[in-house]
């Protein structure tokens, strides 16, 4: 047992799968994965933003190939990165197959829109032959139309009938090689929609609350409603969807698996949000930290508290604290324990030098 049980959180046990040399599944941890929206014909471009976002910690990048040329254009693409990408495909098999055939790691599709039985066998061959994993991958804005006549409605058993029927499309295929999605934009009907398949089915869930929103809204939906099912142990890998630069996508994907201790990856801010009693600008400041300390991808933890109500407690949970005091006179704690007072006009500078001493220390530990 845990030294604080409450904290723990018990995942679902699934098969694993390989996205690249991503596993998936079976215990690994959970990847964050986002999407580039630039047209995948200009492959320089899509380069350059799959690059950022693996720089900015990234596990897997899907790309949208909705024509011939986009799905051929991979093949260049994927030559210059160094991240599994996985092909977004709809409707046309051939996408698929030339999709696998460019190397990707993945195909996101629904076997149900591919087509006839034969379609369906020659884009599981390509997969087969080329190393590729399926990801069902079920939105209930796009039901198919005898489901919707059924339930009248998007609903969970709705998505979760059509997840089953695709998922039987592949396994009478003999294929196994993949992972499933129920996406919605209403919260509720995606949190339910996957409670129900995590019980029906053992394959790993790929997380996200789909077209959820600007930067704001998209963010706090995907927090509530991966953040529910994570908790309850639901889910392999996640993407945040959002109207704004992909890069973003990843950064609330990392937190919210951060904040749960399902990922240690840089560094973990505790700051207040500041009041009359603050010592120093704690917005202010922990803007400015946060840009000096985004190259760091050792976890650590930092605590930034403007006054000494909470200031102390906080900082003797963490490897670095500081703590606002009286007349600019500001407290820095490591490890815990109280080291030298700094004044403000040089605590950002003595953070910042302090957090990558720690993270020096932390690495040559290791």
């Amino acid at each position: 047992m845990s030294i604080r049980p409450f904290r723990d959180i018990k995942r679902r046990e699934t098969r694993e799968i390989n996205v690249g040399k991503v596993k998936v599944g079976g215990g690994n941890p959970i990847s964050v994965q986002s999407m580039t929206n630039t047209p995948t014909t200009d492959v320089k471009a899509t380069i350059n933003q799959i690059n950022e976002i693996s720089s900015e910690g990234a596990d897997i990048v899907r790309v949208s190939c909705p024509d011939e040329e986009s799905s051929k254009s991979l093949k260049e693409i994927i030559k210059h990165v160094d991240i599994p990408i996985v092909a977004d495909i709809h409707f046309h098999y051939k996408r698929a197959i030339e999709a696998a055939e460019s190397g990707a790691s993945c195909l996101r599709i629904n076997p149900g829109n591919i087509g006839s039985k034969n379609k369906i066998k020659e884009v599981v061959k390509a997969a087969v032959d080329h190393n590729c994993s399926i990801r069902v991958g079920v939105n209930a804005g796009s039901l198919e139309k005898d489901i919707l006549e059924k339930y009248k409605e998007p609903c969970p058993e709705a998505l979760v009938e059509s997840a089953l029927r695709n998922i039987k499309i592949l396994e009478d295929e003999n294929f196994q090689n993949l992972k499933v999605s129920v996406k919605s934009s209403d919260v509720f009907l995606s949190v339910e929609a996957y409670r129900q398949l995590s019980k029906l089915t053992d394959y790993p869930l790929h997380l996200g609350i789909t077209e959820a929103g600007g930067f704001v809204s998209g963010s706090v939906k995907s927090s509530i409603g991966l953040g529910t099912l994570l908790l309850e142990g639901i889910g392999d890998t996640i993407r945040i969807s959002l109207s704004d630069n992909p890069v973003e996508e990843v950064k609330i994907g990392n937190e919210i698996l951060k904040s749960l201790n399902l990922r240690e990856r840089g560094v973990k801010i505790i700051s207040c949000p500041s009041c009359a009693r603050q010592g120093f600008e704690v917005i202010e400041t922990v803007k400015i930290l946060e840009k000096k300390l985004s190259h760091i991808k050792t976890p650590i933890t930092l605590s930034v508290i403007g006054c000494v109500v909470n200031g102390p407690g906080e900082a003797a949970l963490t490897d670095v604290g500081i703590t606002g005091g009286k007349k600019g006179n500001n407290m820095l704690y490591l490890s815990g324990v109280q080291s030298e007072k700094v004044l403000t006009s040089d605590m950002i500078d003595k953070v910042v030098s302090e957090v990558e001493k720690k993270v020096s220390e932390l690495d040559n530990s290791k």
